[in-house]
């Protein structure tokens, strides 16, 4: 999920005053609102984004809240529902001028001229445990009341393996459906990585008055893994050395995501915490056979005790100079 700056979306500072906020959201919201760009998708957009920073700014305890977790935290911790929760679309419109009511309001934000949220979306956990939850998407557009309307999203979260992810798998995802649960294969492809989102065309909610249905998002979560630690398209593993291994050099099996094992030379003099690359053995890019490298992080273990034949080589060794 993208990170937003609702300071800069709003064009103010950080230390901004509450009539700053206020003011400058007047100004750029009469600039983007939808009367005065018939048509025009990116103002409506823009002004949504408007829209969702100011009912967060302009919120004494989200505005705490915002600065305290970040842009993240925040977004992990509030849904739409909880940005716009308490919100009256109503009395800022009639304070900002932009017409009596909701007005055309209603068709960017739909049962939003008092505050509230319209049930436009469900959110499904992991598989196999926890009830779904269901939060308003204020960002669905509909002409009117009465009229065929699309049908919800829903939106599942997927944990995967870190195997799974690099290399593909099918998975069957069970979902409640009219009182009865519903299995869907679903496909995930070669190096997907956690936050992306596949679509399902017409898995999602029941259409309104005879519109069409909405679709299944299926948002993927990489679980972490107890041998390979990922950086971008890299993977790391550690392995531990003896100092005399570290000083006069040595050969190392190595484990790959493929199930493999790797010879790695380890040469003489190499410091802690080196990294020796192994070209070919790391994560896929999405859509791209071609992999990135595998890196083997050397840490040197050092004795914490010596026995006296130790000690006497080591002393040894320091009238030498190392």
């Amino acid at each position: 999920m993208p990170e937003k700056d609702y300071y800069k979306i709003l064009g103010v500072e950080k230390k901004a005053s509450e009539e700053e906020i206020k003011k400058s959201y007047r100004k750029l919201a009469m600039k983007y609102h939808p009367d005065r760009n018939k048509g025009d998708k990116k103002a409506e957009e823009k002004f949504k984004e408007l829209s969702e920073a100011y009912a967060v700014l302009s919120d004494k305890e989200k505005r705490k809240q915002y600065d305290t977790v970040g842009s993240s935290g925040f977004q992990q911790r509030y849904t739409q529902e909880d940005i716009f929760k308490g919100f009256d679309f109503s009395n800022i419109f009639r304070e900002f001028g932009f017409g009596g009511g909701g007005g055309s309001f209603e068709g960017v934000f739909p049962g939003q001229g008092r505050a509230g949220a319209s049930r436009q979306y469900r959110s499904y956990g992991q598989p196999g445990g926890g009830r779904g939850y269901e939060y308003g998407d204020p960002f669905s557009y509909y002409e009117g009341a009465g009229m065929a309307q699309k049908g919800a999203d829903r939106l599942y979260e997927l944990p995967i393996g870190l195997r799974e992810a690099a290399f593909g798998v099918e998975k069957t995802l069970t979902l409640p459906a009219d009182k009865k649960t519903e299995k869907l294969s679903v496909k995930i492809p070669a190096g997907i990585t956690t936050g992306k989102k596949l679509r399902m065309s017409g898995k999602g909610e029941p259409g309104i008055q005879g519109g069409p249905p909405g679709d299944l998002f299926i948002q993927i979560k990489v679980l972490e893994d107890p041998v390979f630690k990922v950086e971008g398209h890299q993977l790391v593993v550690e392995k531990k050395i003896s100092l005399t291994q570290a000083l006069l050099g040595t050969s190392l099996e190595v484990p790959t995501l493929d199930g493999k094992s790797l010879q790695v030379r380890v040469p003489p003099g190499t410091q802690p915490l080196s990294k020796l690359r192994v070209k070919g053995f790391g994560l896929p890019q999405l859509g791209d056979k071609e992999r990135g490298d595998q890196l083997v992080k050397l840490v040197v273990e050092l004795p914490r005790k010596l026995t006296d034949s130790q000690k006497k080589l080591i002393e040894e060794l320091a009238q030498e100079g190392l």
